[in-house]
């Protein structure tokens, strides 16, 4: 059995923004094993929801969990915001900003998209107010692009100009930047460089178009087979300053089979974003395909100190660390991917075989407080299965306990049947 059943993925921008938000804040992790309703558990559906863009599944997740525990600010309103205002729900979306604000202050995640709520409402004095203070650390490329946009609105063309320049050099691919900037000389005069800039925009829809095609010639030519055709295709859209290309590119190898081909492009973008989880994952994934299971540990690693609550994380990690033989270590992992999604089979069957060794280990040590406990929990997961029932019968008897031993023994006979 495949010990986990994951792919190739693409965080999505709006996981991202939640996630680089928590990665400021430490998060004390539960380890009682919870019931079936859970803040956890919702917290797990609702970051998948956001990883497909589901985001009226993904608001109802994170409602569900903070009305469990109100406390999550951080873990569930501050994503519960993202998914309004992704389904342009602007006034729920700035009053769950706004709380956030009030407990955490001027992050630039909440800035960032308290300026864009700003410009859909056309106030682009305070979308510049917010914006500036984002720039301090901006949580996004194109942060400097809305404010530049927003100066631009307010006739404030030498500024608008500063940072539409600056937001064209952290994202020079952006159609939309020198579409702006076109009308900010075009306003200042200067006709030859508006129509040099509105080309240039025109120019990057026309890349996009032939990346776009290029890409689709790559998969077809590995899908038939053909791998030198498929290099001479693929490589030309190998664009090793560009991290956002290069996981496009791994992902396409990734896809079609060919793993080796795919950890070029991996590697080298997680040498530029090595705060990216959709980097992490597909790069560990990838060495997980490969069995190069102590080279997919470390990315795991690192990328669960900054996001312990992603579902996709946890799950590639505890089959990583059960390939290396850490058992209790991947149990505490499986565990917490469990909780976060109670709902995934592999996950689960992973934590249940994880549990048996634990039980099989402590009964040998005769601990049988503990090995009764893992059974227990073992028999939680899979109630069908007479094994855990069976073992704890025979624990019972050997501690001199006849009448749990039968019960034992009654409950193994019910789930055989």
């Amino acid at each position: 059995m495949n010990p986990v059943h994951l792919r190739h993925n693409c965080f999505s921008a709006i996981a991202l923004s939640l996630l680089l938000l928590l990665a400021e804040h430490a998060m004390e992790q539960t380890s009682p094993a919870p019931p079936p309703d859970t803040a956890e558990t919702h917290l797990g559906k609702g970051y998948d929801a956001l990883k497909q863009d589901r985001y009226e599944v993904a608001a109802q997740e994170f409602r569900a969990a903070l009305s469990i525990d109100p406390s999550l600010i951080l873990r569930a309103q501050f994503p519960l915001a993202v998914a309004l205002f992704e389904q342009h729900k602007s006034a729920e979306a700035r009053r769950e900003f706004e709380a956030v604000r009030r407990q955490t202050g001027d992050h630039p995640n909440i800035l960032y998209y308290l300026g864009r709520l700003d410009i859909e409402a056309r106030d682009f004095a305070s979308a510049i107010r917010n914006l500036s203070q984002a720039m301090a650390k901006p949580p996004f490329p194109d942060t400097a692009y809305y404010l530049g946009f927003s100066y631009a609105k307010q006739g404030d063309l030498p500024n608008a100009e500063k940072w539409l320049k600056e937001a064209e050099q952290s994202n020079p691919r952006d159609s939309r930047i020198p579409y702006q900037l076109g009308f900010v000389y075009r306003k200042e005069g200067r006709e030859e460089e508006a129509k040099k800039s509105l080309a240039l925009s025109e120019d990057l829809h026309r890349q996009d178009d032939a990346e776009a095609q290029l890409r689709s010639q790559c998969g077809e030519s590995l899908d038939k087979g053909l791998r030198d055709e498929a290099y001479a295709v693929c490589e030309k859209l190998y664009h090793g300053d560009d991290a956002e290309r290069l996981t496009a590119l791994g992902m396409i190898y990734g896809q079609h089979g060919d793993l080796n081909a795919a950890l070029k492009p991996f590697i080298r973008a997680a040498e530029l974003s090595p705060q990216s989880p959709q980097v992490q994952y597909n790069l560990a994934l990838t060495y997980f395909q490969l069995n190069r299971f102590e080279d997919a540990r470390a990315p795991l690693a690192q990328a669960l100190k900054r996001w312990p609550d992603l579902f996709p994380l946890n799950a590639l990690y505890g089959a990583v660390l059960v390939k290396l033989e850490k058992t209790d270590q991947a149990y505490e992992v499986l565990r917490h991917a469990h909780q976060l999604n109670p709902d995934d089979a592999s996950t689960a069957e992973l934590l249940y075989a994880t549990t048996i060794k634990i039980a099989e280990k402590s009964k040998s040590e005769r601990d049988y407080s503990a090995a009764l406990s893992s059974y227990e929990e073992a028999a939680n997961l899979r109630p069908q299965d007479p094994a855990p029932h069976r073992a704890m019968a025979e624990i019972y008897t050997q501690m001199g306990k006849p009448e749990e031993a039968a019960a034992e023994r009654q409950k193994a006979d019910a789930s055989a049947h």
